[in-house]
């Protein structure tokens, strides 16, 4: 409860509710995919890239919300650990593509169901309707704090 000066309430703020949420599936991600030898970073590189093959790694930085430093060391640990592979040297300019291997695809698809039943938890008082609904809301607050603002006319 506030005190009665400046601040939010904690118990209806969107915000503070959208980062409990968010904290509250991050960690039960990390739970079903520890066990897989896998971290969260891990997973959404090896998920972007069965989705679009050839990903360069700041590509891949940005579709999983790390630097470029940090998704270089990991791309080079998934080669290592024969999941990824990247050519020696790249076919045009700087950016490296990098694929799934039959290895990556077989730890991604045991991943995948781990986090699909994570989020069907999560979503297991929500019908259709209502996930529907929220889906829409989640894009609109994106799009409100990532896009730039329509121009007043």
């Amino acid at each position: 409860m506030s005190q009665g000066g400046p601040g939010i309430e904690l118990d209806t703020s969107l915000g503070y509710m959208l980062k409990a949420a968010a904290s509250a599936l991050h960690s039960a991600m990390e739970a079903v995919l520890r066990p897989l030898g896998m971290t969260i970073t891990h997973y959404a590189c090896l998920e972007l890239l069965a989705q679009r093959p050839g990903l360069s790694n700041s590509e891949l930085a940005r579709g999983t919300f790390v630097t470029r430093q940090s998704m270089n060391v990991l791309l080079q640990a998934l080669e290592r650990q024969g999941l990824v592979v990247r050519p020696e040297q790249a076919p045009v300019g700087r950016a490296r593509p990098t694929e799934l291997t039959a290895r990556g695809r077989r730890q991604l698809k045991v991943a995948s169901a781990a986090v699909r039943r994570v989020e069907q938890d999560m979503l297991a008082n929500l019908d259709i309707s209502e996930q529907d609904q929220m889906r829409r809301l989640l894009t609109a607050c994106i799009a409100s704090l990532t896009e730039p603002p329509a121009s007043a006319t």
